[in-house]
């Protein structure tokens, strides 16, 4: 069914699953989203707040970000969420922020990185550290990405949790860099950990799909060379990651969350059909591209809801519509790993 506007747009992106609403029944205490001001953490902690309502939770989610794009914060406020500003690079302001029940960590950075890598080895290291310092031994699900991974055999469903990682640039390697620091935090002080290594979330204002639609719309080129990719709805990855909540371990249990493996060529063909335009492309599929095998994610917290056709569907009415993009290309084209 397509999605009229953002009111409706927020409510399908903050559905729980019945897995969320029952990890969230099981705490005691706040629920801590750190970096909820992103593409994703406001759906995440609007969609933990409902879960806890459905739960018939007493405790607060608090959702702690700069929250630097306006009207966030105060959408979050409306909706039931709890909000602290805070910049997580700040050590000092991470030490004094409330206790919690468990954390979802969502602070990472990516874009910028071939222009300012210092500051994306410091996101992505030392705020992780300082987040794993406050709450020792606190149930942290963290995100990560499936950029850790190197290029792998397009005829394949991708790399598991078992294969070599082997990340191409330096976000890649910094994204690597946080999964370590908190494996060392966790050992180091018992603190019961997920790591989700994530690609691609879409929604119909950002994500592969939004991406290849405007230039499906546009008439602009669309290059194979990357010729395959997994999706998951962007709710749905919110979902996975609340229901990660009651399978942390020591050391983290580490997941790929993400969908099923699509061929670049059909999404924009089948988007194509859904715009009335007919999409041109430029380059061939190249034997390898960035994948990953989620079926240890979908085995223990559940497969997506949301299939393909209607993934299509929603970002192609949005699209038609004029409907608003975030303005963040995923770039998920790079071969070489510069953001």
């Amino acid at each position: 069914m397509p999605l009229p506007d953002e009111t409706a747009l927020e409510r399908a992106l903050s559905q729980p699953s019945p897995r969320a609403v029952a990890a969230l029944a099981a705490l005691d205490g706040d629920l801590l989203v750190l970096g909820a001001g992103g593409k994703m953490g406001p759906s995440l902690a609007r969609m933990a707040r409902r879960a806890r309502a459905d739960a018939g939770g007493r405790g607060r989610v608090v959702a702690v970000a700069r929250f630097s794009t306006p009207g966030v914060r105060d959408r979050l406020e409306r909706d039931g969420v709890h909000t602290l500003g805070a910049d997580l690079s700040d050590r000092d302001r991470v030490a004094g922020l409330p206790d919690a029940a468990a954390v979802v960590y969502m602070v990472g950075q990516k874009f910028g990185t071939a222009k300012d890598p210092a500051r994306t080895w410091a996101i992505n290291t030392l705020v992780p550290a300082f987040a794993a310092e406050r709450f020792r031994g606190v149930p942290m699900v963290a995100f990560s990405t499936g950029n850790v991974y190197p290029l792998w055999l397009a005829a394949s469903e991708g790399p598991s949790e078992r294969d070599p990682v082997g990340p191409v640039g330096e976000y890649a390697q910094s994204a690597l860099a946080r999964e370590r620091i908190l494996e060392f935090q966790s050992a180091h002080d018992r603190t019961p950990m997920t790591l989700l290594r994530l690609n691609y979330a879409v929604e119909p204002r950002y994500g592969v799909l939004r991406d290849l639609a405007d230039r499906v719309i546009a008439e602009r080129p669309i290059d194979l060379t990357m010729g395959w990719v997994n999706v998951i709805w962007l709710g749905d990855a919110n979902a996975a990651a609340l229901a990660a909540i009651a399978h942390v371990t020591t050391p983290p249990l580490v997941l790929n969350l993400t969908g099923p493996k699509y061929g670049v060529r059909w999404l924009a063909e089948a988007l194509g059909r859904r715009l009335d335009r007919t999409p041109t492309f430029v380059g061939i599929e190249a034997e390898t591209a960035l994948l990953s095998n989620a079926t240890a994610a979908t085995t223990l917290l559940g497969p997506p809801a949301v299939d393909i056709e209607t993934m299509l569907d929603r970002v192609a009415a949005w699209v038609r519509a004029g409907g608003h993009s975030l303005g963040r290309p995923t770039h998920f084209e790079e071969r070489a790993g510069g953001f």
